[in-house]
Formats: structure tokens, C-alpha cells, sequence
């Protein structure tokens, strides 16, 4: 028999899910690093805006 095999009785139903952080929260590690990367990613977004928008209201508004 396969360490595969031998695994997916061990398991059980849980063969081949994904780990959650937290055994009570419904949220598995994939998805918290889909999480972070999104939010780092709208973070730098706001900066850059935030930043061109300082540049526009400095030298072209007054």
C-alpha cells in the first residue's frame, strides 16, 4: 500500500481540504495569503494615488 493510501485512511473525510488557521474560523490558509496580497497590493495603489494627487495639488493648482 501507498503513503497516499495509507494517508487518505488516516484522514479520513479531511483528505485532500485545505488547513484551516484556526479550527473554528471557516477561512483556509490560501485564502488569508489571497487576503494580504489584495490588501498590500490596494494599500500601494492608495499611495501612488495619494502621491500623484499631492503632485497635481502642488504644482498645478496654484
Amino acid at each position: 500500500m501507498g503513503e497516499a493510501k495509507r494517508r487518505k485512511e488516516s484522514i479520513g473525510d479531511e483528505y485532500g481540504k485545505e488547513e484551516r488557521i484556526v479550527a473554528w474560523l471557516p477561512i483556509t490558509k490560501t485564502q488569508s495569503e489571497d487576503f494580504v496580497k489584495w490588501t498590500s497590493r490596494g494599500s500601494w495603489i492608495g499611495i501612488s494615488l495619494l502621491v500623484a494627487w499631492w503632485i497635481v495639488v502642488r504644482f498645478v493648482g496654484p
